[in-house]
C-alpha cells in the first residue's frame, strides 16, 4: 500500500512536529520513505506512522536522524518532548477532557478502565491492542495511562462512578497472577470515598451498550460530554439529546447491576479463580 501523507499541526502538539521536520528533511534530501528506511536500516511502515504523528520513534532513531540530515540534535529534542505524549492525537482531545472531569462514570464491557488497570494489565492489554508496535513506545503508554491514576490520589480527586461487565472479571488478560493481582487492585480501589465499583452480572441480560464502552465526563461549568469507545475506533458525543439518552442509559446499567457490596464479593470470588490451587501434599 502506498504511503499517503496527510496534514500535521506542529503548532498542536511535539508528535505533530517530529512528523513535519521529519518529513520536510526527507523531501528536502530527495528521498522516498522506501529510501530513507533503507538509509537507516528501519522499518518503513514505522517511518511512515511517525511522519503521520500516530506513533513514536523508538531506539536511537532521532539521533541517527540528525546524523543523516545534519540536523545537529533538532529531532533527538523533539523526541524528548514527544515521548511526553505517548498517545496518539485522535485520543488526546478526550484525555484532556478526562483530565478537567469533576465526575467520571463508566460501563466497561471488554476490559478494566485504565483508571484502574494495574501496571501489568495495562502492558498487556496495550500490546493486544498495538500487537506491531515496538516495546518501547508499549511501555511508554502504560506509564502514560498509570501516570493518570494520580489524580485519583489528589486532595481534590472526581468521583469516579464505574460499572464493570463480568466479562471484565472473567476474561484472562495475561497470566492467571496478572488478573489476581488486578481483581486485589480493584477491591483497593473500590474503598476509597470517591470511586464506587459495580458489576453487570451475565445473568442481567441484554442492554443496549453490550460490545462497547461508555464514559460519561462532567466538567465545570460546561455540558455533560459523553465518550463511546470500541475495540478501534472512539467518539465524542456532545449532541445534547444524544448525551441524554447515554446517560439514561447508564442510570439503566447502573439499576441492573449488582450492589457495591454484592459486587466486592463477585470480585473477590474472582480473586479465588485465579489464585492457583496448591498442588495436594503426598
Amino acid at each position: 500500500m502506498a504511503f499517503e501523507p496527510h496534514d500535521l499541526s506542529p503548532d498542536r502538539s511535539a508528535r505533530d512536529l517530529f512528523g513535519a521536520r521529519l518529513r520536510h528533511h526527507r523531501e528536502k534530501a530527495g528521498l522516498s520513505l522506501r529510501r530513507l528506511a533503507e538509509e537507516l536500516n528501519y522499518s518503513k511502515s514505522h517511518l511512515a506512522r511517525i511522519e503521520r504523528a500516530e506513533s513514536l520513534p523508538y531506539d536511537d532513531l532521532p539521533a541517527r536522524l540528525d546524523t543523516c540530515f545534519g540536523t545537529d540534535g533538532l529531532f533527538t529534542s523533539l523526541y524528548e518532548l514527544a515521548r511526553k505524549e505517548p498517545f496518539p492525537r485522535r485520543f488526546r482531545r478526550v484525555i484532556e477532557i478526562a483530565s478537567r472531569a469533576t465526575v467520571i462514570r463508566q460501563y466497561a464491557s471488554a476490559t478494566v478502565p485504565g483508571l484502574l488497570q494495574t501496571p501489568e494489565l495495562a502492558l498487556r492489554s496495550l500490546r493486544c491492542g498495538h500487537p506491531y508496535a515496538p516495546d518501547a513506545e508499549i511501555e511508554a503508554m502504560a506509564t502514560a495511562r498509570i501516570d493518570r491514576q494520580t489524580r485519583l490520589a489528589l486532595p481534590k480527586p472526581p468521583r469516579c462512578w464505574f460499572i464493570l461487565d463480568e466479562a471484565v472479571l472473567r476474561r484472562r488478560v495475561g497470566s492467571p497472577d496478572v488478573m489476581r493481582h488486578q481483581m486485589v487492585s480493584l477491591i483497593e480501589r473500590g474503598t476509597s470515598p470517591h470511586v464506587t465499583i459495580q458489576v453487570l452480572p451475565y445473568d442481567a441480560g441484554e442492554h443496549a451498550e453490550m460490545g462497547g464502552s461508555l464514559t460519561l465526563y462532567t466538567l465545570p461549568d460546561e455540558p455533560l460530554l459523553a465518550y463511546l469507545e470500541g475495540s478501534r475506533s472512539g467518539t465524542i458525543v456532545e449532541d445534547r439529546d444524544e448525551v441524554v439518552e447515554l446517560e439514561e442509559s447508564y442510570d439503566l446499567l447502573k439499576a441492573m447491576a449488582l450492589s457495591p457490596r454484592d459486587s466486592e464479593a463477585m470480585i473477590r470470588a474472582a480473586t479465588e479463580d485465579w489464585t492457583p490451587c496448591e498442588p495436594p501434599r503426598t
